[in-house]
């Protein structure tokens, strides 16, 4: 399995193992001596590179010295508030991937985990060939985008595939990378009814089995963003509209 390259911001971390180098980095945070064990063991035989974490605050300090591709986050944690821990890892390191591990199984529990910043989602007791499928599954749809790929312009929004960047005019818009994805997929073919199961296909895998409900959160994420960004405009700019298609999908108005 290709490690995909740090993001920038990260490059001035400390620089990981020489053992590790070329395998793909997962902090685990998890409390539960076991559970934590059990990850530790079957990452390291999927051929990851892990370091376990049993709180929040200690996982902080290592996101901040070493740089991960993953973390598996279980919410129920002795010092920290796993929803809070989210947020602040997504919000210092965008381009993570974020699976959360918990007890709580609830739709409402699903959708929080996914909003405040999680890029997946599973229920313990869980299957750690599930768990392995679901991180493959995640990797394989990093950003590949090709540099000869020209921006996509609709109205003032200009989407960047190959620097992936999201300009409003002159102004940059803060998107997660599914977010960024997302409207990736839906601008490639706007104006035109984009399915459901081509979202997921496109954004997530084409064998994705996870919750179809990420899509919902992620989407409704993008449409608060673009929204933001209209209202913060200092001039009148014209912003593509995502339609919901009941039933279907989504469409892309420019």
């Amino acid at each position: 399995m290709r490690t995909p390259a740090p993001p920038p911001h990260r490059a001035d971390r400390h620089r990981t193992p020489e053992r590790d180098r070329d395998r793909v980095r997962v902090l685990v945070i998890e409390d539960d001596d076991t559970i934590g064990r059990h990850l530790e063991t079957g990452l390291t035989s999927g051929g990851y590179a892990p370091t376990w974490s049993r709180t929040g605050t200690g996982a902080l300090a290592e996101a901040e010295r070493t740089a991960y591709d993953v973390v598996l986050l279980d919410l129920g944690l002795p010092d920290a508030d796993g929803l809070d821990l989210a947020r602040r890892l997504r919000a210092r390191f965008p381009e993570l991937l974020i699976v959360v591990l918990t007890a709580r199984s609830e739709e409402i529990d699903v959708i929080a985990g996914l909003d405040a910043g999680a890029d997946d989602y599973l229920v313990k007791p869980f299957s750690l060939t599930v768990l392995l499928a679901r991180l493959r599954a995640h990797l394989r749809r990093r950003p590949t985008a090709s540099p000869q790929e020209e921006p996509l312009r609709l109205g003032d929004l200009t989407v960047d595939t190959a620097a992936r960047r999201c300009l409003l005019r002159d102004r940059e818009l803060t998107l997660r990378p599914k977010e960024f994805e997302l409207l990736a997929a839906l601008a490639r073919q706007a104006d035109s009814a984009v399915s459901r199961e081509t979202l997921m296909a496109q954004v997530w895998d084409e064998n994705w089995f996870g919750p179809t409900k990420t899509l919902d959160v992620t989407m409704a994420s993008l449409r608060r963003r673009l929204a933001e960004a209209e209202a913060a405009a200092t001039a009148p700019v014209r912003v593509p509209r995502i339609i919901t298609l009941r039933g279907h999908g989504y469409r892309l108005e420019t």
